[in-house]
């Protein structure tokens, strides 16, 4: 007797199996997905992890390094250290900021190209040419917003300004409270806060960097005895350079620079001495007030008094003040040197000259 073959299945039984394996299929290819795109996630999170403790690591040690060099133990105490350690501990903290936030921009940019590239392999061409249109709208559209940060990482990276510092920006003048790639804030002297966009900075003068000089102009009698007048000057400022108080805040031993201008009524004095930039205020203060005691002790009258700030070509020419280069003046063809300034008066203690044929 024939063997009859096993009946075959209904359709609907196919149709079922064929789904079945089909969602199985898409099943284990959906795990595979979500598997490799943990694991980008995971990877790009660790090297996100790496780098911020990197730059932390890197940070952290310059901080403390500029600690230890100012012998003290906490920023604020910074303020009393030499003033390159304070501006590095700023300089350094933001550029750390900066950093960590494009390490996590980058990373998070990295790990979206790669899981599109991973779900839709077709989509990553299209993705980069709307990439590329969009960047092109917002190059357009933002190009402030580009000037304003690449502008202000320079600022930031070549120690314009800083935390603290009395600046002109041309668009404001004040403290500086906060800098930022983008903006920074500059308090006034009235108490308002200005923001200015570091893409419309075109010159910033910095008054608390270095040094600064106080330079104060007193006017007395025209016919007082000016000699005496100059040396009564000089000895109050001296004495201000002198005093325990005020012998650290200043650099440099004061000068007269001398007569500056004759009016009908006045001869005016200048005074000039240079102190650390962050002291310069106080010190033309107590510079003014010594001047004024010392005028009076000469029974003399004082028509003006002021602080003059030199600008333009004047402030250009006055940048040494009464010490001019001590250089050696290029010799003279076919001109001999003289052995001594004809101005001067010979000194009967020096040695008589070797004559030329002796030597």
């Amino acid at each position: 007797m024939p063997f009859d073959a096993p009946p075959e299945p209904p359709p609907v039984l196919n149709d079922l199996a064929t789904l079945w394996g089909s969602f199985l299929r898409w099943l284990l290819e959906a795990g595979q997905n979500i598997l490799q795109i943990i694991l980008i996630i995971a990877i790009c999170v660790g090297i996100a992890f790496v780098l911020r403790l990197v730059i932390r690591r890197v940070v952290t040690r310059i901080v403390s390094s500029a600690k230890l060099k100012a012998n003290v133990d906490d920023t604020q105490a910074l303020e009393r250290s030499p003033l390159a350690d304070m501006r590095l501990v700023q300089r350094t903290r933001t550029l750390g900021s900066i950093l960590q936030n494009i390490v996590n921009v980058a990373v998070a940019i990295v790990a979206l190209v790669l899981i599109t590239n991973l779900l839709a392999p077709n989509l990553v061409g299209s993705l980069t040419l709307l990439t590329a249109a969009i960047g092109a709208g917002l190059g357009f559209g933002a190009q402030n917003i580009v000037k304003d940060v690449l502008n202000g990482l320079f600022i930031v990276a070549e120690d314009q300004i800083g935390i603290g510092d009395m600046v002109d920006m041309g668009l404001a003048s004040g403290v500086v409270e906060y800098v930022a790639v983008r903006i920074t804030h500059v308090r006034d002297v009235n108490g308002t806060l200005w923001y200015v966009r570091n893409g419309e900075v075109t010159r910033i003068g910095n008054m608390s960097q270095g040094w600064a000089r106080a330079i104060v102009d007193i006017g007395v009698p025209a016919d007082a005895d000016l000699s005496k007048v100059e040396t009564a000057l000089l000895d109050a400022a001296q004495g201000l350079a002198k005093d325990p108080k005020w012998r650290t805040r200043i650099l440099e031993r004061p000068e007269v620079w001398g007569l500056e201008s004759i009016t009908g009524e006045a001869l005016v004095v200048r005074v000039v001495i240079k102190t650390r930039a962050t002291a310069m205020d106080d010190a033309a203060q107590e510079l003014r007030m010594r001047l004024k005691s010392a005028i009076e002790a000469l029974d003399l009258q004082i028509p003006s008094m002021e602080s003059v700030v030199p600008e333009g070509f004047e402030g250009a020419r006055r940048v040494r003040g009464a010490n001019p280069p001590t250089t050696r003046p290029n010799a003279v063809t076919g001109v001999p040197a003289p052995a001594r300034g004809i101005w001067r008066k010979k000194n009967p203690k020096q040695a008589p000259e070797t004559p030329e044929k002796d030597r």
